[in-house]
C-alpha cells in the first residue's frame, strides 16, 4: 500500500508518500504561503527537485497540486492518485477523547475542531486539511489522524494535573498535555532497538529540540512526563516561545504593555524564546553565529537554552529513579553538535559522559554519542514522525 502523509500548518501543507512495502519514500515536498500572495510547491521525487509558484487559495488547492506533481511530468511516482491507498495525517491536540489513532469520521473532524483552542495555531490547520484531502481525494480513499498527545497518554495524574482548582480540569479538561508524541514514541523505539533493548527495560529521557522543542521522560517504553503542557508555550526556551515563566510574569506584562488575551498568548509564543532573548533570530543557527560574532545576548539565549534542558534532564532522572539512555532529536537535537556537548557537560556524576569525537559524526540515521565509559548511553537519532504515522495508518486501515 502507498500511504500519503499529511503535516498542515496554517498556511503550509508537508508531503510524504510512502510505499509501505519496504518503508521508501516515493516524493515528499512542501506547498508554503497557502491563502498568501507569492506561494508556491516544492516537489522532489527520483532524484530531482522542481519547485513551482502557484496560487494557493486553500488547502484544497493545495492537495490538487499535490496529486498533479505525484501523477504527471518528471516528478510522477504513480499513474493516479487511485493507487494512494490512504492518507495518514499529523494533528497535534487529541486531549483526552483521542487516546489512540483513528479512522476519520465528520464528527472525529468536528471534535478536533472543538479543542482546536488547545492548539489553536495547528488544529484549525489540521482541520483544514482533514477536510480539503477529502474533498481532493473523494470518501473512498481513508484518512486517518495520528496525535502528538496520544503518547503523553500515560502519564499519571501527578505529572498532568496543575496546582490549580481541581474544577478547572473538571470543567475545562485544564491539564498537561504535552506534544511532539510521535517523534518521542519513534526515537524511543528506535534507541531502544538500537541497543538491543526490549523498551520495558529502559529509562530514557527524549529531547526533541527544534523551533519548538519538548522533553519526555519515557519509562519502560510509556511516557510518564513531558515538558509541554495545555498548549505547545510550556517547557524550554524555544524558536519564538517563552517556555515556563512564573504565570504572575505574563499578568504583570500585561498591566505593563497594556495588551491581553489573545494580543498576549501571540507575544509569548511569536515574540519570545530565543527571539526575544537575543534580539537576532528565532534560528538557532542565526542564534549561534551572532554569539560567536560577540552578541552577549544571542549567547545568554544558547547558555539559557542548553541550562534548561539540562534541568529537565535531571528532574527526569529524579522522577524515574534512574536513567540508561538520553535521546537527542529534531533538527536541532540532530546537528548542533555544540549543544549537546554543553548540555551533557559536567554530568558524568549522572553517569552521562560525551565523547567529543563521536558528537562530530553526521550523516547515519542513529550515532551512538557515549564515550566509553559513559553508564548512560547517549544517542542522536533521526527523527521519522511521517513514517509513524504512515504505520499507524497501515495497522488501522488493515483493520
Amino acid at each position: 500500500m502507498k500511504i500519503l502523509v499529511i503535516n498542515c500548518g496554517s498556511s503550509s501543507l508537508k508531503y510524504q508518500l510512502i510505499d509501505m512495502d519496504n518503508e521508501n519514500v516515493l516524493c515528499k515536498g512542501l506547498c508554503e504561503r497557502i491563502g498568501i500572495e507569492g506561494s508556491k510547491i516544492t516537489h522532489k521525487a527520483n532524484g530531482g527537485s522542481w519547485s513551482e509558484e502557484v496560487p494557493f487559495p486553500t488547502h484544497t488547492e493545495a492537495f490538487s497540486k499535490v496529486v498533479e506533481m505525484m501523477t504527471t511530468g518528471e516528478g510522477a511516482v504513480v499513474k493516479d492518485k487511485s493507487e494512494i491507498g490512504a492518507i495518514g495525517h499529523r494533528v497535534v491536540q487529541g486531549a483526552e477523547f483521542f487516546t489512540k489513532s483513528e479512522i476519520v469520521t465528520d464528527a472525529i473532524i468536528d471534535k478536533i475542531e472543538e479543542i482546536a483552542p488547545l492548539a489553536p495555531v495547528h488544529n484549525m490547520a489540521h482541520v483544514q486539511g482533514l477536510r480539503s484531502a477529502k474533498a481532493v481525494f473523494g470518501a473512498e480513499t481513508p484518512n486517518v489522524v495520528v496525535f502528538d498527545t496520544t503518547f503523553h497518554q500515560t502519564m499519571p495524574p501527578k505529572a498532568y494535573i496543575y496546582g490549580v482548582p481541581y474544577e478547572m480540569y473538571e470543567k475545562y479538561a485544564i491539564r498537561r498535555y504535552g506534544a511532539h508524541g510521535t517523534s518521542h514514541r519513534y526515537v524511543s523505539m528506535a534507541a531502544a532497538k538500537f541497543l538491543g533493548k526490549d523498551p520495558s527495560e529502559l529509562k530514557m529521557v527524549t529531547c526533541h529540540l527544534g523551533n519548538g522543542s519538548s522533553i519526555t521522560a519515557v519509562d519502560g517504553g510509556k511516557c510518564v512526563d513531558t515538558s509541554m503542557g495545555l498548549t505547545p508555550l510550556a517547557g524550554v526556551l524555544m524558536g519564538t516561545r517563552c517556555g515556563d515563566v512564573d504565570p504572575s510574569v505574563v499578568t504583570y506584562m500585561e498591566q505593563k504593555l497594556g495588551i491581553h488575551g489573545q494580543e498576549m498568548a501571540d507575544y509569548l509564543n511569536k515574540n519570545s524564546g530565543l527571539l526575544g532573548i537575543s534580539g537576532v533570530s528565532s534560528d538557532k543557527r542565526d542564534v549561534e553565529a551572532a554569539a560567536q560574532s560577540g552578541n552577549k545576548r544571542a549567547r545568554l539565549a544558547e547558555e539559557m537554552l542548553n541550562y534548561q534542558i539540562k534541568k529537565y534532564i535531571g528532574a527526569y532522572t529524579a522522577a524515574m529513579g534512574g536513567l540508561d539512555c538520553v535521546v537527542f532529536t529534531g533538527g536541532i537535537g540532530e546537528n548542533d553538535a555544540a549543544l549537546r556537548s554543553e548540555v551533557c557537560s559536567n554530568m558524568e556524576f549522572f553517569g552521562m559522559k560525551l565523547d567529543p569525537e563521536k558528537n562530530k559524526q553526521r550523516g547515519a540515521d542513529i550515532i551512538d554519542l557515549s564515550a566509553e565509559d559513559s553508564r548512560v548511553k547517549i544517542l542522536m537519532v533521526c527523527t521519522n514522525e511521517e513514517l509513524m504515522i504512515a504505520r499507524d495508518t497501515l495497522a488501522l486501515v488493515n483493520g
